[in-house]
């Protein structure tokens, strides 16, 4: 299904959060953070987000809600979702990154990599999502998601050049 209009496209840096309907292209570039990607198939509306940590070491108080934590980029999605009458049940969802940024298993427990796929499983079953598709690996990750389709391309980056 093609949207009509010009193509918008919005790249997520660490700790940004996009949701919308439309010809919406949203891209990330992923190591050990994570994107959740949420698409209603029949609405035709999605988003993503990039965070970097599972949650802050700190109590939030009444500071604002930060993508840059798996918790609270999960409490942006329920307010975009409310905010459309949804349910989480009704949405596909996929989990891509958590890329393990060093080739040594022994770190395997201070992985943030790690950590961060498992507080994205852990908050997607505690609001009643089912999981579509996940990926976690070695090294960065591109993404692209089309909000108008639902489609989400997967590029696995060997290395970054930085032009040095």
């Amino acid at each position: 299904m093609e949207a009509a209009g010009p193509l918008r496209e919005v790249y997520l840096r660490p700790g940004d959060f996009c949701f919308g309907e439309g010809r919406l292209r949203i891209n990330t570039l992923l190591g050990s953070c994570v994107a959740i990607v949420l698409w209603h198939p029949r609405l035709a509306h999605g988003g993503m987000c990039h965070y970097m940590l599972p949650r802050r070491n700190q109590p939030r108080g009444n500071v604002a809600l930060d993508g840059r934590y798996g918790d609270e980029a999960m409490a942006l999605f329920m307010l975009e979702i409310k905010k459309r009458h949804a349910v989480p049940a009704q949405y596909r969802v996929n989990i891509y990154g958590g890329g393990s940024m060093f080739d040594n298993r022994a770190t395997r427990h201070t992985d943030v990599g790690m950590q961060n796929i498992e507080m994205a499983r852990n908050l997607l079953d505690e609001h009643g999502f089912t999981l579509a598709y996940d990926t976690l690996g070695f090294g960065y990750s591109k993404i692209a998601f089309d909000v108008w389709s639902g489609e989400v391309s997967l590029m696995h980056v060997d290395r970054i050049n930085t032009g040095k």
